[in-house]
C-alpha cells in the first residue's frame, strides 16, 4: 500500500518539499528571471498537476541548460561526442531511478513485474489494480458500467438546449454531480444529517414548469444567455441535526427520522446531506471500517427515492458554533497523538489543537506506518466500495471532502478552547515540528536560513491588527521576510488542499467532489487582512489570495462550497463595523475567482434562519435576479433540519422558500 500510494499521490515528501521551496524561490526572484521560473513551474508540476518523475525533471533541466548554453544549435552540432556522453548520462540516470522504482514495488507493493519491466508494466499494473481492463496490445478501459458511457456525458440531467450548450463550453468537470440523471460514484458516510436539497431553475424562471423534473438534482434553467458559466439551476439543501448517527454506527431513532424525511420528501427536496465521521467509522483499529449507520441511514433516503450529498468529515466535531455533540478524532490516532503530539498542529506557545491532523504529516509515516493521505485515501476507498450499489443508481450526488478545522480549507487559527474571540485576528499555526522542518527547507533554499522561524511580533489570538508590529499598516507583513513566510504559509494550504482532492478524485472518479472554503471577513478593511493571513489565506490589499485556490479546484473538477451565502447582507451589523469588516466584499472576491475558472459554486447559510426575510436575503444572493450572465450557485444547503424548523409556522416559511428556490411562483402575504 505505502508504495502505491506513493505513484497515486504523483511525488515523494522531496517532490513536496521542493515544490514549496520553488514557489520561495520564484517570488524572491520575481523580476529577474520569471521566463525561466515559468518553464521551471511547468516542469516541476506537469501538465496535469501530477508531479513529474525525477528522471523527467532531469531531462528537462538538461534540455533548459542546452538552450541557454546553445542558442541557434550551432554549438551544438559542434560538439556531437560531448553531446552523445550528455546523452548516456541521462539514460543511465533514467534506468538508475526506474530500477529502484521498480523494486520498491516488488518489494513493497507485491506487483509481480518481470525483471526487465518498464514503464508500461507499472502502468498496466497500477490500471488492473484499480479494476481496469488491459489488453495486450495496451487498449485499457473500465470494467464498472460506466465505461458505457459516452465520454464527456457528466450532466445527464439536463434536458434543455440551452444546457446541453453548457455543457460544450464549460469544462465537463465542473459540471459534474449536480444534474438530476447523474450517476454518482461517490462514497459517503454521515452519522449526522446535513441537508436537503431540491431543484431549482434558474432566478429568472418563475413557472411552474420548473418544478417537474423535481425528483432531480437541477431542473430545467430555462433560457439561458452563451456565457453563463454554470449549470442552468440551483439547489437547496437542508442541513439535518447532529447525532443522527452514534458513536458505535447506529442510527439513534429511526423512526423519528423517517417521519421527517417523509415530510421533507412531501415539499419536494432533492434529498439529504449527511457527515462521514472519520472519528466513527474507523473509531477502534487502523482500517477497521463501520459503516452499519450509514448503510440503514441510505437505505432509507433512497426508498424515499431523494438523493444524497456526503461530507467526508476528518475533523472532530463539538467546540464549534452549531456542533451540540462530541465526535473526536479516531481513539488509535489519539493515542499516537500522545506519544507524538506534533501530528497536531501548534501554535506559538506550544498549545495542541486536536481537531484534525497537521498538514506537515501529510507524507510523514507516523500513523503506524500510514501517512495522513494514506489514511484519507483509505477511508474514501472504502466507502466507495462499500456503497457502489448507491453510486451507480445515482443515489449519491456530490462528495465534499473534508481538508481542515470544521471541514473547511483553512488553518485552525481561531480556536475558543484557545482564547480566540471575535474579532480576535488569531494565530499562526505552524510550530509542530515537521512543519517547521518545511520551514527551515523553504528559508535554506531561499538563501536565509535565519528566516526558519513565526514572526514574533503578532499578538495574542484576540489582538487587533493595529496593537501589533506585524499586521498593522506598513507592517511586517509586507517586508522580505513577512512576504517569504506568508507564501510559504499559503503554499502548504494550497498543496495540502491538491494532494487530498487529487486522491478523492480517484477513489470517487467520475462523481462530483466539492471543498469547503471559509469567509473570513473582519479585518478585511484593513490593509494587511490579518484574519486572513493567519487562516493561510494570502490575500493583503495588494494581491489576490484567492484565485490561486480557485484554479487547484479547477485543475481536480472540484466545486467550491462558499459557506457563507447571507454575508454580503450583514454590512450593517455594529459589530462588523467595528472590526473593519467586508463582507459583500470578500463574497464579490471568492465569487469572481471561481467565475474566473469556471468553477461550480455551492453554498449555505452561516446563520440560523427561520423568518422569510432571511429566506429572501438568501435567495437574493444564492439567484441573482440582476446578475447580467445569469451567474448563481449550483446548490445550496440549508443549516440545519431541527425541531424548531420542524415547528408548523416555521415550516410553512420553510415550504415557500423552497418553492421559490425551484423557481415556482408564490403568492405574497404579509409577512
Amino acid at each position: 500500500m505505502s508504495a502505491d500510494m506513493q505513484k497515486l499521490i504523483g511525488a515523494n515528501e522531496e517532490d513536496d518539499e521542493e515544490e514549496i521551496e520553488m514557489d520561495v524561490k520564484e517570488e524572491d526572484n520575481e523580476d529577474h528571471e520569471n521566463g525561466q521560473k515559468h518553464i521551471a513551474a511547468q516542469m516541476m508540476l506537469g501538465a496535469d498537476g501530477v508531479m513529474p518523475s525525477t528522471s523527467h525533471q532531469f531531462q528537462i533541466q538538461q534540455q533548459l541548460q542546452e538552450q541557454v548554453s546553445t542558442p541557434g544549435g550551432g554549438a551544438w552540432r559542434s560538439r556531437p561526442l560531448e553531446e552523445k556522453e550528455r546523452t548516456k548520462l541521462r539514460e543511465r540516470h533514467r534506468r538508475a531511478i526506474t530500477a529502484r522504482i521498480l523494486a520498491g514495488l516488488r518489494k513493497h507493493g507485491n506487483y509481480n513485474l518481470r525483471v526487465r519491466a518498464d514503464i508500461n508494466d507499472v502502468i498496466a499494473a497500477l490500471a488492473r489494480e484499480a479494476g481496469w481492463v488491459v489488453l495486450p496490445d495496451g487498449t485499457t478501459f473500465p470494467s464498472r458500467s460506466q465505461g458505457s458511457r459516452p465520454a464527456g456525458d457528466s450532466s445527464a440531467g439536463l434536458t434543455s438546449s440551452s444546457s446541453q450548450m453548457l455543457s460544450q463550453q464549460v469544462p465537463p468537470t465542473s459540471l459534474q454531480g449536480v444534474s438530476s440523471g447523474y450517476c454518482a460514484s461517490v462514497e459517503y458516510n454521515a452519522c449526522h444529517m446535513k441537508g436537503v436539497f431540491m431543484p431549482t431553475p434558474a432566478p429568472y424562471d418563475l413557472s411552474s414548469s420548473g418544478h417537474s423534473q423535481s425528483s432531480g438534482m437541477v431542473g430545467n434553467g430555462g433560457e439561458q444567455t452563451e456565457s453563463l458559466p454554470l449549470i442552468a439551476g440551483s439547489m437547496e439543501v437542508i442541513n439535518e441535526q447532529l447525532g443522527v448517527v452514534n458513536m458505535k454506527c447506529e442510527l439513534v431513532d429511526p423512526d423519528g427520522l423517517l417521519k421527517q424525511l417523509r415530510v421533507l420528501k412531501s415539499i419536494n427536496v432533492d434529498g439529504v446531506m449527511i457527515d462521514c465521521w472519520w472519528g466513527i467509522v474507523e473509531a477502534d483499529a487502523p482500517q477497521e471500517y463501520n459503516w452499519n449507520g450509514y448503510r440503514r441511514l441510505f437505505k432509507m433516503v433512497h426508498e424515499l427515492k431523494l438523493k444524497l450529498q456526503v461530507v467526508m468529515s476528518f475533523h472532530e466535531c463539538g467546540g464549534n458554533v452549531g456542533d451540540d455533540v462530541c465526535i473526536p478524532l479516531p481513539h488509535w490516532v489519539a493515542e499516537i497523538g500522545r506519544s507524538n503530539p506534533d501530528i497536531f498542529f501548534t501554535d506559538r506557545e506550544g498549545r495542541r489543537n486536536t481537531e484534525c491532523l497537521s498538514w506537515g504529516i501529510d507524507k510523514e509515516r507516523v500513523l503506524r506506518g500510514r501517512t495522513a493521505v494514506e489514511v484519507y485515501f483509505d477511508f474514501m476507498r472504502s466507502f466507495r466500495v462499500e456503497f457502489n450499489e448507491f453510486f451507480e443508481d445515482g443515489i449519491i450526488s456530490m462528495v465534499e471532502v473534508g481538508l481542515g478545522p470544521c471541514g473547511e480549507l483553512r488553518y485552525p487559527s481561531c480556536p475558543v478552547k484557545h482564547g480566540w474571540r471575535y474579532p480576535g485576528i488569531g494565530e499562526f499555526q505552524c510550530y509542530d515540528q515537521y512543519m517547521l522542518k518545511s520551514l527551515m527547507k523553504a528559508a535554506e533554499m531561499r538563501g536565509h536560513s535565519f528566516w526558519a522561524r513565526g514572526p514574533d511580533n503578532v499578538g495574542s489570538y484576540s489582538s487587533h491588527p493595529h496593537e501589533t508590529g506585524f499586521f498593522c499598516d506598513e507592517g511586517d507583513y509586507d517586508g522580505y521576510y513577512g512576504r517569504f513566510f506568508l507564501n510559504w504559509y499559503s503554499q502548504l494550504l494550497i498543496n495540502h488542499g491538491d494532494l487530498v482532492l487529487s486522491l478523492a478524485k480517484l477513489a470517487f472518479e467520475g462523481s462530483c467532489i466539492a471543498a469547503k472554503l471559509p469567509g473570513i471577513h473582519w479585518w478585511y478593511k484593513t490593509s494587511s487582512h490579518a484574519a486572513e493571513l493567519t487562516a493561510g489565506f494570502y490575500n493583503p490589499c495588494n494581491r489576490d489570495g484567492y484565485i490561486a485556490i480557485a484554479a487547484m479546484l479547477h485543475k481536480h473538477g472540484a466545486a467550491l462550497n462558499f459557506a457563507r451565502a447571507e454575508l454580503q447582507f450583514l454590512e450593517q451589523r455594529e459589530d462588523l463595523q467595528e472590526a473593519l469588516a467586508n463582507p459583500q466584499g470578500l463574497v464579490w472576491q471568492v465569487l469572481n475567482a471561481a467565475w474566473e475558472t469556471c468553477i461550480t459554486v455551492v453554498s449555505e447559510n452561516a446563520f440560523v434562519c427561520h423568518d422569510r426575510v432571511g429566506y429572501n436575503k438568501i435567495l437574493e444572493n444564492v439567484k441573482p435576479v440582476n446578475d447580467p450572465d445569469g451567474r448563481h450557485f449550483s446548490s445550496f444547503t440549508y443549516l440545519r433540519l431541527t425541531p424548531l424548523l420542524m415547528e408548523r409556522q416555521n415550516f410553512m416559511e420553510f415550504e415557500r422558500f423552497v418553492k421559490r428556490m425551484h423557481g415556482e411562483a408564490v403568492l405574497y402575504l404579509q409577512v
